[in-house]
């Protein structure tokens, strides 16, 4: 499963008309539909306002997909919407896509491309996160290496880790993907000198941001 950490927007002119994507994670149909339904509240001034969405399936494996043209020709914005969703591998997550029109006739074809490219903009700009076996470590340093903490965390943005706790000394929550723990630990064990406690928790399922590289 991947998903988008929070909602993004982003906006492309073709031909003189404006789209404006916005994409967020959704949890459910009903949170989705209200999300759609902001949109069109918050840009009521505009032709159109196309979505699209895909669920997990609330029984069994699988998905749920919804799409709307919202007057738009048939299956010219929001199925291509759609398809960009299901092409970056995404679920739980809700696009919008709301058009003012520039007075240029698209096309069919020019119509599928600019809801396609509009998605695309938005996504580009999302934090993906990615559901994986996950290793739960706390690590425990002393203030003066909390520094070194927080930029071993700038330096893998796929370790999920909370801010410091402090007490006697610094407590960070993090969570490794299962393949990479023994392998980061290591690395915070030489970045610290061995200056640091590690306590490694319970294995389960967690999102995770996943790295760039």
């Amino acid at each position: 499963m991947r998903t988008i950490s929070e909602e993004v927007q982003d906006e492309i002119i073709v031909k003189k008309s404006r789209f404006l994507a916005t994409v967020r994670p959704v949890r459910d149909k009903e949170e989705a539909e209200q999300f759609i339904a902001r949109m069109k509240k918050t840009y009521w001034d505009a032709r159109h306002n196309c979505s699209a969405y895909i669920l997990p399936a609330e029984q069994g494996s699988g998905v749920y997909v919804h799409s709307s043209d919202d007057g738009e020709p048939s299956s010219t914005a929001g199925k291509p919407m759609l398809a960009v969703l299901e092409g970056a591998g995404l679920i739980g997550v809700c696009a919008v896509v709301t058009r003012y029109f520039g007075g240029v006739l698209l096309g069919t074809g020019g119509l599928v491309r600019a809801y396609q490219d509009a998605v695309s903009a938005a996504l580009s700009r999302a934090k993906l996160l990615e559901q994986v076996q996950a290793q739960e470590v706390t690590a425990e340093v002393d203030y003066t290496l909390v520094g070194k903490l927080q930029n071993f965390l700038s330096a893998n943005p796929d370790v999920l880790g909370s801010e410091p706790e402090y007490g006697e000394k610094a407590v960070f929550h993090l969570y490794f993907e299962l393949s990479r723990a023994d392998g980061l630990k290591k690395e915070l064990i030489e970045l610290t000198n061995g200056k640091i406690r590690l306590e490694t928790g319970n294995v389960q399922l967690r999102l995770l941001p996943v790295s760039n590289g």
